[in-house]
């Protein structure tokens, strides 16, 4: 698993230092220097703390017509924090800052028609997508959680792991890493699979995260609930994008739903996928997303560490009906 580092004012930080305050000693000196050192020691046994955090939000702007627009600047942008506006503090338009995936596969019996063409689209996906200091990784679920490829920049290594996904099988028959939460003995563990990429795997990765579900989102497995994976995703700062395959089955669900939240609260997408080529079109749609962001940074004017939930919101004033894809808030750290 990899740690990365970048510029600060593109990264979330949490930054804290302490300086130790020198004392110096009563010598005989001079008028002059007398002067100075008084004007240059802090009193004796002093501590200088200082604490401060950057929130970034990266955000993709479309049009009426669903057109990403590229051109904007720091000038078209109002970022509010729990109804209050925040000053932006850093702006980019950012299409090469590196970023880290998870490919999270549903390889529930509802899938057994598809599989082959999420295999063949996903590993397309990747090929186009990634680049120079990319990584991915590929998880797979269904009765259980499977690891298939920790994270690494190998496309080739990320292939074999998704062509190695096979519906409802063990971990054990397929060379995966079982999951960490116990099953329950049954069922599409999606809520599972979506908080262990988030909290064991992603929450340590530093820049731009995101997760690409591919799911009929019919969760009948998992231990845990719905709100624990996406509380999990906002600690990691990473985005849900969800293609949603669902009209390969015959049920109708509870799914679209469930898509919906995840991605929303995320600051996702989710993307209806009817047949193949609706699902190469889908995985296009993401990459274009993942390629055409800009980067906000502020520094909240509520510098309370109480480890409390914070809404973001994001506003374009200069095209008032343009539809931003953006988080929705972040955890504040805690003392």
């Amino acid at each position: 698993m990899r740690m990365t580092s970048f510029a600060a004012g593109i990264l979330t930080l949490a930054l804290a230092g302490m300086v130790a305050a020198s004392t110096l000693g009563e010598a005989s000196v001079s008028g002059q220097s007398q002067s100075q050192s008084q004007q240059q020691t802090p009193q004796s046994d002093q501590t200088l703390k200082s604490q401060v955090t950057v929130v970034n939000v990266f955000a993709t702007v479309r049009d009426r017509h669903h057109a990403v627009i590229s051109d904007l600047t720091e000038k078209d942008f109002k970022i509010i924090e729990d109804g209050q506006e925040q000053k932006v503090a850093f702006f980019s338009r950012e299409k090469n800052l590196p970023i880290t995936l998870g490919i999270l596969i549903d390889t529930s019996g509802s899938m057994d028609r598809i599989l082959s063409a999420e295999q063949d689209a996903a590993s397309e996906f990747l090929q186009r997508v990634m680049r120079k200091n990319d990584e991915a990784m590929v998880i797979s679920f269904d009765l259980d959680v499977n690891l298939l490829a920790d994270f690494t920049q190998d496309t080739r290594v990320l292939e074999r792991a998704i062509r190695r996904t096979v519906i409802n099988a063990p971990a054990s028959g397929i060379g995966g890493t079982v999951g960490t939460i116990p099953t329950r003995g049954g069922g599409t563990n999606l809520y599972d699979a979506v908080y262990l990429a988030a909290h064991d795997e992603l929450a340590t990765e530093a820049g731009r995260k995101a997760i690409i579900l591919l799911s009929d989102c019919e969760d009948t497995g998992s231990r845990l609930k719905i709100q624990d994976a996406i509380e999990a995703a906002q600690r990691a700062d990473t985005v849900i994008h969800v293609l949603l395959l669902r009209d390969f089955m015959a049920t109708s669900g509870v799914g679209p739903g469930v898509a919906s939240k995840m991605s929303t609260e995320t600051g996702g997408r989710v993307i209806d996928v009817h047949n193949n080529k609706t699902l190469e079109k889908a995985f296009d749609e993401i990459a274009e997303e993942l390629s055409s962001q800009y980067v906000l940074g502020y520094y909240p004017t509520n510098e309370k560490r109480d480890g409390t939930f914070r809404k973001i919101q994001v506003e374009v004033i200069s095209h008032p009906d343009a539809k931003i894809t953006a988080r929705k808030g972040y955890y504040a750290p805690r003392r």
